[in-house]
């Protein structure tokens, strides 16, 4: 359908700008070759008006999707972000990867990784030691100093006239060198194995040891090959599921699962800490050169002699025009070389990248002129009380800057709402009429909205809920931008939209056979998509969207009246408690009043159950990272770690009753809250305990994160909500050991 498309992208197929790939809001893309450029511009013009998608603040315009790639990197906005350090380095490999040409969708052009660390050998990874890191400014080919010489006297003496010199004859990303790093996993067993007569490769050629591989990528003078992004995300690659029979190498060693470090216990560690050392302050500080390298000017001219970073000229856009070969045979064999060289990214630049910004944002601010007196008051903000001593049972912290209304909105057990206003230049600050603990007042501004003259009961939800339902967080989504919050658990099967600003019932929402009981939503950063799923007693959940127009839609874009939802998600037996949905990864995670929780796509396949361990059986509260973590926390104070594949990683118990859990924005830290008005801070990947804040004096039963992951917010069962003093970076390894 037209109306799922997110994003169109140009892209080359063999050197020649022939082809465009094709987002969908269901989280898969499609890459077509066309017999011309021509012919892409005719195929661009009738696909809807949505430029490269809403990511990387550019118009959604046509004339985007048409752009080059040095056009599309010098509009975007992402280089300032990574350099403020709103994005990751991930993020910002993978974006310059995707507008340099690079895809999932072509093995002769997948994005490509830069190797990080150097140290394969030890027990014990001290990310702090500059000797475990890779020198970024390099290319792989000149690191080691002896081949390097090597590779220099190869382009210096050169002498064959057929084609201009170069220091390698092997590329950093071939179609080969990418089936080999997946070879265990399908489809690109499959993909290798019909790329070589149906056999696997020689073991000894074959990947099975990350420090093999790195020795190798030192001393073979064949060998220059970089990373995939698979080597930060997917520890499944390093596994032989599927059994395959991969051979006996020269020295007897079977070739089975990929031999890690000694440092890497398990797959899920080595991807871990491989990740981290990706976003640590030494790769951070160095990226920039080696971003120079592969796609910025260092690439080619002069300057990539100097750098020694010269590949075959059949790896470099614009070396070929394949129109121009009319003799088919020749065109066939020139098509060849050019997958078996590899092909170089689209150059982005032809100035050096400007670095990122320093890390001394990973110092604590400076404390507030009022000087602490003790823990208590570093942890606590703000006790702000409200005149209902109805818990707080929903938090919504939609604070970002450009918002019309960034605000803390809370929402308590008798459905009385509140638009706390955020003021950005000096944080919460508490409301005339409100009783306000001075003794923990900082910097903080609240400016609840039900403070205004307009009447308490314009902000009251009074609409019948069935009696049988027990109102907690689940039951309330707030939208992004803090204008309409929806609510579930009426009487009629329905769940239902109300205007923040009136307090009005905007729309109802029927498609599930029995009382809704529980709600959430999801934005997608490609096409900025928001999803919301609603789950009911009937043990199903309904997929819906929220429309830019603010209001839910169905299939049919053009009717909000009756809309119809866009995927139906079963296979649970009792009825749905608990949900969470990520559209970065397309995934909906849900969970019944007992049994396993479920992974469903946000299309509606049912994927996997979550088998928790034994007394794991009533689950209660789901968070998952857009890195494929998901944490569930089960009655009687259980918690578990899961894979997105669905491999259980961690678990412990604890003595509280917990009533909300969050992670992170990188979905490195776990915080959770709950009857005992403790909020405690957990390593999520072991559940290690970094942190107990100070006690409240009533429990705990809504929490969530502004913006810039430095405040909590938590909703109270006395009807007070506290604000916490947190910054995550203060667990940080680079942190303990820096300052």
């Amino acid at each position: 359908m037209f109306s799922e498309i997110r994003a169109v992208f140009s892209r080359r197929y063999l050197l020649q700008n022939t082809a465009l790939e094709v987002f969908m809001a269901n989280r898969t893309s499609v890459m077509f070759n066309f017999p011309d450029q021509a012919t892409v511009k005719k195929v661009v013009y009738s696909l809807p008006r949505v430029g490269v998608g809403t990511s990387y603040g550019l118009p959604q315009a046509r004339r985007i999707s048409l752009a080059t790639p040095r056009q599309l990197y010098k509009s975007s906005n992402m280089t300032q972000r990574w350099q403020r350090r709103e994005i990751s380095n991930f993020e910002y490999l993978m974006f310059l990867n995707t507008i340099a040409g690079r895809t999932y969708n072509d093995l002769n052009q997948y994005p490509v990784f830069p190797w990080v660390l150097t140290n394969y050998e030890s027990e014990e990874l001290d990310l702090t030691l500059p000797g475990n890191f890779r020198d970024l400014s390099k290319p792989i080919g000149a690191l080691n100093p002896k081949r390097a010489v090597f590779y220099a006297e190869r382009y210096e003496t050169w002498d064959d006239d057929q084609s201009p010199p170069y220091h390698y004859n092997t590329h950093y990303s071939t179609a080969a060198s990418t089936l080999s790093w997946l070879v265990r996993i399908e489809p690109f067993t499959t993909f290798f194995l019909n790329a070589n007569d149906g056999k696997f490769d020689h073991p000894d050629r074959t990947f099975s040891s990350v420090a093999r591989s790195w020795r190798t990528s030192q001393r073979d003078t064949s060998d220059v090959k970089e990373l995939i992004p698979e080597f930060y995300y997917l520890p499944e690659m390093f596994v032989n599921s599927n059994g395959y029979n991969l051979g006996v190498r020269e020295d007897e060693v079977v070739v089975n699962d990929v031999g890690l470090p000694p440092w890497a216990k398990k797959p899920e560690d080595f991807v871990r800490i491989n990740r981290m050392a990706l976003e640590s302050e030494f790769v951070s500080c160095q990226l920039h050169q080696w971003i120079d390298l592969i796609f910025g000017y260092k690439q080619r001219g002069p300057e990539a002699v100097r750098a020694l970073n010269v590949f075959h000229y059949l790896t470099y856009e614009g070396s070929v025009n394949l129109d121009s070969i009319t003799d088919p045979v020749l065109r066939e064999a020139m098509e060849a070389q050019i997958q078996n060289f590899g092909q170089t990214p689209s150059q982005l630049l032809i100035e050096p990248h400007p670095p990122r910004s320093s890390a001394m944002h990973l110092c604590f601010l400076p404390q507030s002129p009022l000087m602490f007196k003790d823990q208590m008051q570093q942890d606590v903000i703000m006790v702000l009380k409200f005149p209902s001593n109805s818990p707080v049972t929903h938090v919504a912290a939609n604070t970002l800057p450009h918002l019309t209304i960034p605000a803390v909105v809370t929402v308590t057990c008798s459905r009385l709402f509140a638009v706390n206003r955020w003021h950005n230049t000096v944080g919460l600050r508490g409301a005339p009429g409100y009783s306000l603990d001075q003794a923990h007042h900082l910097p903080i501004e609240m400016d609840p909205l039900i403070a205004n003259n307009s009447g308490v009961n314009k902000r009251q939800i009074t609409d019948l809920v069935d009696q049988s339902i027990q109102i907690n967080a689940h039951c309330f989504v707030v939208t992004a931008d803090n204008r309409y919050i929806l609510i579930c658990g009426f009487w009629d099967k329905s769940f239902r939209v109300y205007s923040t600003e009136t307090g009005k019932l905007t729309q109802i929402v029927f498609g599930h056979w029995d009382v809704v009981t529980c709600l959430a939503r999801s934005e997608s950063y490609i096409g900025g998509d928001c999803y919301i799923v609603s789950g009911s007693r009937d043990a199903t959940l309904l997929l819906w969207y929220w429309s830019g127009r603010h209001h839910i839609i169905g299939d049919n874009p053009n009717s909000s009246d009756y809309p119809a939802p866009r995927a139906v998600l079963t296979g649970h037996d009792h009825e749905v408690v608990c949900v969470s949905v990520c559209a970065e990864l397309g995934l909906v995670i849900s969970g019944a009043k007992e049994g396993p929780c479920l992974v469903h796509t946000i299309t509606g396949d049912l994927l996997r159950a979550l088998e928790g361990p034994e007394n794991c059986l009533f689950p209660r509260l789901i968070s998952v990272s857009s890195e494929g973590h998901c944490i569930i926390y089960y009655e009687r104070g259980r918690f578990s770690n899961f894979s997105i594949n669905g491999k259980l990683l961690a678990q412990m118990e604890i003595n509280d009753s917990t009533r909300a859990i969050l992670l992170s924005s990188d979905g490195q830290n776990l915080v959770t809250g709950g009857d005992n008005g403790v909020v405690e801070v957990w390593q999520a990947c072991d559940f290690k305990q970094l942190y107990i804040y100070p006690g409240c004096d009533a429990g705990i039963r809504a929490m969530d994160l502004s913006h810039d992951q430095r405040t909590l917010i938590t909703g109270m069962a006395s009807g007070s909500i506290v604000a916490f003093n947190i910054d995550f970076n203060r667990w940080h390894y680079e942190h303990q050991n820096r300052y």
